[in-house]
């Protein structure tokens, strides 16, 4: 039974749109814009875009969750538009839609971010503060088993390029240590031709078999950047370390000695070196699993009815 009343905007009607929605960019402030909120108290929008461009009536509050400011529009635009012709071309439309995202920040009242980084991110685009309330982690699907860990590493990921499971490989393949990556995506095969014999490549898994190998594993790998990351610390929820790229997300959530060890470079010795370190420290699964409960859905979701709360009443 349908528990959510969805109304899609009106580009949800253009033909490819799930293929070709970038094109559709010009098109998305306006979108939002159409849509009528005027009988509400208190709207949420859970934003990497536009969606924070909704108009409200006078008295209404309007809430940004902000997973990040658009990334193609302010941080990452050269990555995103490589290319000398690109770029020139991209040009003219990417500083239109950065005016169009600040008046659409104007409309927001409050700014709450996933991460500090985040945080960060929308002080220098749109000079706001905002309100860190971490995304939540299901940490009771996730349980530590009770048992001493078995030696192997584990990877839980989309198999795609920036999550820099390449390096897990390299690391472990260079230490001759037993690697788990679980997860599908574009890079499959790429990655496949880097492992070693040392390497197992397992694709999807039901949540519950993954949910035990984040039990079972000696420690678990995360060397790429992200904006929070909910794996890392759904393996300390398992009462399992972290060895972590110490930027982003992970910097917040991972606990330097204590649930785990953090390296500075995305290089193969960098994380070579982090995983040596931790075979000289001693983590308890207990205090990994603390650390992981400060980010469990129930903190979630009191942080963001204080939040309505509040608005409410003003």
């Amino acid at each position: 039974m349908r528990l959510w009343d969805v109304r899609p905007s009106v580009l949800q009607r253009f033909p490819l749109v799930r293929h070709y929605s970038r094109a559709l960019l010009p098109l998305m402030p306006r979108a939002f814009d159409r849509f009528d909120l005027s009988s509400f108290d208190v709207v949420i929008t859970v934003s990497s875009a536009f969606s924070k461009n909704v108009r409200t009536k006078n008295g209404t509050t309007n809430l940004c969750y902000c997973l990040t400011p658009p990334r193609y529009l302010w941080d990452l635009s050269d990555q995103y538009f490589a290319g000398g012709g690109a770029r020139m071309l991209a040009s003219p439309a990417i500083r239109w839609l950065r005016a169009v995202d600040r008046r659409a920040a104007d409309r927001v009242h409050t700014f709450l971010a996933i991460s500090e980084t985040v945080a960060s991110r929308v002080q220098r685009a749109y000079g706001r503060t905002a309100t860190v309330i971490f995304p939540p982690v299901e940490t009771d699907r996730v349980r530590p088993s009770g048992n001493a860990p078995e030696d192997f590493y584990l990877v839980v990921a989309r198999l795609v390029p920036y999550k820099r499971i390449d390096l897990a490989i390299a690391a472990c393949n260079k230490l001759g240590r037993r690697l788990v990556v679980v997860g599908t995506g574009p890079d499959r095969r790429r990655l496949a031709a880097l492992a070693g014999p040392t390497i197992t490549l397992l694709g999807s898994l039901p949540d519950d078999e993954v949910a035990a190998l984040y039990a079972r594993c000696r420690a678990f790998l995360f060397p790429g950047f992200e904006d929070f990351g909910i794996t890392p610390v759904e393996a300390q929820a398992a009462g399992r370390p972290v060895i972590a790229f110490g930027a982003g997300g992970a910097a917040e959530t991972v606990v330097e000695g204590v649930t785990g060890v953090q390296f500075r470079e995305q290089t193969v010795d960098a994380l070579v070196n982090a995983i040596e370190r931790a075979d000289t420290l001693s983590f308890d699964p207990a205090r990994c699993r603390a650390n992981a409960l400060r980010f469990d859905a129930r903190v979630f979701r009191e942080r963001i009815e204080a939040v309505v709360a509040t608005s409410l009443g003003r």
